[in-house]
C-alpha cells in the first residue's frame, strides 16, 4: 500500500495520530526530565490542503474538517496545533508530526526529524526553518537504531512510514526487536494503515512474538462492516505508553470516533494490550 503523506494530509488517520500524539507527549512532559523526540519518516512537515495532491483524495474533508466542526473540548489541543499553523478560521495548511512536535517542545526537549526522499527532505527543511528541529536525510531504521539509546533519559521515537515498499512491516519488526533491546525503556509509536485484517492479524502475531511487555494497539475502524480492497482505518502500535496517557485514552478515543464516524456509521476506535 502507497501511503505517501502529501495525498492524505489531514485525513480521519492524521487526526486520531496526531491527536494521539499530542496526548501521549502531553503525559510524558508531566514529568520534568528533557525528552528527545524522533520522526523516522517525517515527510514535508507541512501541507497545503488546496494542493493538487490533497484536493486529488479531498480526504481532509473527512478528517480534519470534521474535528473543526466538532466542539468536543478533548479535541481542543489537537485544533490548537493545526490552528498554529493558519490564520483563518478554517484550516488552509495542515501541520504534519514535524510541525507537531515542534509545538510541544519544552527549552530542555530536542527535536529529530528524518526524511529519506530528496523533495520531501527540501520542503521538510523550508517547513522546519526558524525551530530547534535537527533534520536528517538517512534511511530510516538505520536512523532509527543508530539514535538509540537517546541522547536524554527519556525519549519518543515516532515511526509513520508511507508502506510503499513489500518488505516494510518486515523491516519494522526487525528494526523494533533489535530497538527494544537497545532501549528497553523507551517510548516507541508505529502508524500503520488498515486494509486487510488477515494481513494485519498476521504482523500482529509477528510482534506479539516479540515479547515486548507494553505494547498498547490503538486502532480506528471507519465503517461497521469491512470495505473489501479499500482503505478502512489506522492504528498506532505504542511501545511504553505512560500510565498518565493510558488513563486519558478512553474519553479521547471515545470523542474521535464521535467526530469522525462516515455518514451512516458509527465506526471503532478500540485499544488492547498486545500479547495480553
Amino acid at each position: 500500500m502507497n501511503y505517501r503523506h502529501s495525498f492524505h494530509a489531514g485525513n480521519s488517520a492524521d487526526v486520531v495520530k496526531h491527536s494521539l500524539l499530542i496526548a501521549l507527549v502531553r503525559a510524558l512532559q508531566q514529568k520534568e526530565g528533557a525528552l528527545t523526540l524522533i520522526d523516522t519518516h517525517a515527510g514535508c512537515g507541512l501541507y497545503d490542503l488546496g494542493s493538487e495532491e490533497a484536493q486529488r483524495t479531498g480526504e481532509a474533508i473527512n478528517g480534519v474538517l470534521r474535528a473543526f466542526a466538532d466542539t468536543n473540548p478533548l479535541l481542543d489541543d489537537y485544533r490548537a496545533a493545526v490552528r498554529a499553523v493558519n490564520d483563518g478560521p478554517e484550516p488552509r495548511l495542515y501541520p504534519g508530526s514535524p510541525h507537531i512536535l515542534a509545538q510541544l517542545l519544552r527549552p530542555q526537549d530536542f527535536l529529530i526529524l528524518n526524511e529519506k526522499h530528496p523533495e520531501d527532505v527540501h520542503a521538510l527543511r523550508s517547513a522546519m526553518r526558524g525551530t530547534s528541529a535537527a533534520v536528517h536525510q538517512r534511511d530510516a531504521y538505520e536512523l532509527w537504531l543508530a539514535l538509540l539509546p537517546t541522547q536524554t533519559s527519556r525519549g519518543v521515537v515516532v515511526v509513520d512510514p508511507p508502506y510503499e515498499q513489500t518488505d516494510e512491516r518486515a523491516r519494522i519488526t526487525a528494526t523494533l526487536a533489535a530497538a527494544s533491546r537497545k532501549w528497553a525503556h523507551g517510548v516507541t509509536v508505529i502508524w500503520y494503515p488498515l486494509k486487510d485484517r488477515a494481513t494485519h492479524s498476521r504482523w500482529k502475531d509477528q510482534l506479539r512474538r516479540l515479547g515486548i511487555p507494553k505494547f498498547l494497539c490503538v486502532e480506528h475502524w471507519l465503517y461497521d462492516d469491512d470495505q473489501s480492497g479499500i482503505y478502512n482505518g489506522a492504528g498506532l502500535f505504542i511501545v511504553n505508553p505512560p500510565y498518565a496517557f493510558t488513563q486519558a485514552l478512553p474519553p479521547l478515543q471515545k470523542a474521535l470516533c464521535a467526530a469522525l464516524a462516515p455518514e451512516g456509521h458509527s465506526g471503532e476506535i478500540t485499544s488492547d494490550w498486545l500479547g495480553r
